[in-house]
């Protein structure tokens, strides 16, 4: 009987804890990434399409996640292109130094999950694509829960698993194009 109650008691608490709840089902039970809801997308004139960067459009849902996949030695990930120049497609300035940064510099934002809150801030992570391998310093978040707003250059919610890269990076690879797989781990 006690332990019922207990039980009980349990799920009344976890219920009343939405964020608790979500980290226990993400971290012991579901083992996976899932999005926690939708934002909904509006047309705008003043979306920043440098380097074929998405809009948002009205009528179109976007998944957004609070968590990304778990990091590693070798995390897959997707890497796109974002330039964190003043008025490139970034948006806003970077959130770890409030500074605009040159497409020549070696620098990156990542997911919301793998951003951790700033924890990565101005540390260097390690990529790896086509054989070959650099480093280069997180300087901010690719933010997976908000978007479709002037701060996020009126672009959707990025996807949980981005490794959003300079020129640089990308130049550094040898690769180009709007999308790459890769792997990647903190330096």
């Amino acid at each position: 009987m006690a332990s019922k109650l207990v039980f009980a008691l349990a799920i009344l608490f976890l219920l009343n804890k939405p964020n608790l709840l979500q980290v226990i089902q993400h971290r012991f039970l579901l083992d996976t990434c899932n999005p926690f809801g939708y934002l909904q997308g509006t047309d705008t004139d003043n979306c920043n399409t440098e380097n074929d960067s998405q809009c948002c459009q009205s009528g179109q849902s976007y998944p957004q996640y609070q968590c990304s996949p778990d990091v590693s030695d070798a995390t897959s990930a997707i890497l796109t292109l974002n330039s964190f120049e003043d008025g490139g497609d970034g948006g806003a300035p970077p959130s770890c130094d409030n500074t605009w940064h040159d497409n020549s510099e070696m620098v990156v934002a990542l997911s919301t999950g793998w951003y951790s809150g700033g924890s990565r801030c101005l540390k260097n992570i390690q990529i790896n694509a086509n054989g070959q391998s650099v480093v280069a310093m997180v300087v901010d978040e690719c933010d997976s829960v908000n978007g479709c707003d002037g701060t996020h250059a009126y672009q959707p919610p990025c996807r949980n698993n981005i490794v959003d890269a300079s020129q640089a990076v990308w130049d550094a690879l040898g690769i180009s194009g709007g999308e790459y797989d890769i792997t990647w781990s903190d330096a």
